[in-house]
């Protein structure tokens, strides 16, 4: 069986001395694993660079019911990145995105709206002339509502911060347990009214960013199992600052 469909790379790792197998989250049937033989001799006919992480293609493959690697019959690029592979900053950004949603994404089946969030996102941080600083915290918050724990609640007096643990703002104690205090709330409230075209005007000082990151990710961690421990983030706040 062969399906047509738009892919995102999530990771490419070498297998044997010239081949690859790749994880592609596809439109069609969401997250699939394909190997791809020969691509790094000297005498294959297909350049090896198309998958690199964060590439958009589109793709003709074969589909296996045993959940046995697959394998690509036709590939090409459907969108040439102009600025992420150029600009440090853009591009610590995409891979962090990437490998974010390479360990939270588990499904072989279809998701559409995931989907084009996941190839609008990126085409978006390629495309946008605005600063980027804040945008791999919203797309954190907006990725969250695909895999089923948006943050819930509103920012009151009576509900003055958010819990990590519950997903919702509380009447808790800013010292609680996995809840935010009073200003990162704050600004964490911020953000969730934000959209990612717009979240560039939240004015967040470096360290309340730094903070925010790392309670995102506790978040995740609280909410998915078996988690994957998260590694491109460290170059994220190296990078801006």
């Amino acid at each position: 069986m062969l399906i047509e469909t738009r892919g995102i790379v999530f990771r490419t790792l070498k297998y044997s001395e010239s081949s690859l197998i790749v994880d592609i989250f596809t439109e069609a049937k969401g997250l699939q694993s394909y190997i791809v033989n020969g691509v790094r001799s000297q005498r294959s006919k297909q350049n090896a660079s198309i998958y690199q992480v964060m590439t958009l293609v589109d793709m003709v493959a074969g589909v296996r019911e045993d959940k046995g690697l697959s394998r690509i019959k036709e590939i090409k690029s459907a969108f040439v990145y102009r600025a992420i592979p150029f600009d440090v900053r853009k591009s610590a950004v995409g891979l962090f995105m990437a490998e974010i949603a390479r360990k939270t994404i588990r499904e072989a089946e279809a998701n559409p709206e995931l989907f084009n969030f996941l190839y609008q996102t990126f085409q978006f941080l390629d495309q946008t002339q605005q600063p980027i600083a804040n945008l791999h915290l919203h797309f954190l918050v907006e990725l969250s509502a695909y895999l089923g724990f948006m943050p819930g609640g509103d920012l009151t007096l009576d509900t003055p911060v958010f819990d990590l643990q519950e997903g919702v703002f509380s009447d808790n104690s800013p010292a609680a347990a996995y809840c935010l205090d009073l200003e990162l709330s704050k600004a964490f409230y911020a953000l969730l009214n934000s959209n990612y075209t717009e979240c560039h005007l939240l004015r967040l000082p470096a360290g309340q960013r730094r903070q925010l990151l790392s309670k995102l990710l506790d978040y995740y961690r609280l909410h998915l199992e078996h988690l994957p421990e998260i590694h491109s983030h460290q170059i994220l706040q190296e990078v801006l600052g």
